[in-house]
């Protein structure tokens, strides 16, 4: 019974000691941990897709489909080009070489 309750009680010590050591991580390392997001903890960029997309597609025919595609795109590629139309090599072959079912391109 004795060695039960000495085992408990190191068991509990030692997750104290690792609490305590990540809180003392974080405290030196305050701009990381401020970055890291979600229960996987990888590291990601803030990024505004929402304001992005409704600036590209304010000049579309089809403003809702425009945006509902800029948001995949966004969200996949993490960029929307600049401006209203053109612009899209510049985030690069994930945004240029999207597809719609109908091998159409897929972002605005």
């Amino acid at each position: 019974m004795a060695i039960r309750m000495l085992l408990v009680v190191a068991v509990l010590l030692f997750c104290v000691a690792e609490v305590s050591s990540d809180a003392k991580i974080e405290d030196e390392m305050p701009e990381i941990s401020q970055v890291v997001r979600g229960g996987n903890r990888r590291l990601m960029q803030d990024f505004d897709c929402g304001g992005l997309c409704k600036v590209r597609c304010s000049r579309h025919s089809r403003p809702n489909v425009c945006s509902r595609a800029c948001g995949t795109c966004c969200v996949r590629c993490k960029c929307v080009p600049p401006g209203t139309s053109g612009n899209r090599e510049l985030c690069g072959s994930c945004y240029t070489d999207m597809t719609t079912h109908g091998n159409k391109t897929k972002c605005p």
